[in-house]
């Protein structure tokens, strides 16, 4: 979608939308985080687990999957972000705006690990997630396989799962080995 800029961007948010269809952007806390593009082994990961969740989903009709690029807005403020993979279970799909991105929390938010930017994933954007109630967040780095799953409890993150080349999320009720 294109934009036309008839006015200054008054807000962080303002300005976060006027940014190109498919920028790799995030609004943070009213901050503006740019990355470059994924590499192979990066989206070869996000493949695999978007094929088989997407699977398990659709064979069960629990809900959705949505691949990165795609803005979830948490709030209309100040945090925007775009997680290499989202979930929305049945009971919530309401958030997501067939003809426009998610406004709300998803159910589950599943972050492939970049080279570059490890920390990002692992701690900042934990925070947020933990912040904003994502009921699980899994993160997997690409390279060695090892995959992290955090389940909220009492507000807080708590790990559930730390394996090399397993997925078991029991949110979803999926499992399976990459």
């Amino acid at each position: 979608m294109s934009h036309s800029i008839e006015s200054p961007p008054k807000t962080i948010m303002e300005a976060y939308q006027c940014l190109p269809e498919g920028t790799l952007a995030e609004l943070i806390d009213n901050v503006i985080y740019m990355s470059p593009s994924p590499v192979y082994n990066h989206q070869k990961m996000v493949k695999t687990i978007l094929t088989r969740i997407n699977s398990h989903l659709t064979n069960n009709n629990t809900g959705e999957i949505v691949p990165s690029p795609f803005d979830v807005y948490f709030d209309e403020t100040s945090n925007a972000v775009q997680p290499d993979l989202t979930v929305v279970l049945k009971e919530n799909l309401s958030i997501i705006n067939p003809k426009g991105h998610i406004h709300g929390i998803p159910d589950m938010l599943v972050e492939i690990l970049s080279t570059g930017n490890k920390e990002h994933d692992l701690i900042k954007k934990k925070d947020l997630y933990e912040r904003f109630k994502v009921k699980e967040y899994w993160i997997v780095d690409p390279d060695s396989k090892l995959t992290l799953g955090y389940a909220l409890s009492k507000d807080k993150y708590q790990l559930i799962h730390e394996e090399v080349g397993h997925f078991a999320s029991r949110l979803i009720d999926c499992e399976f080995k990459f």
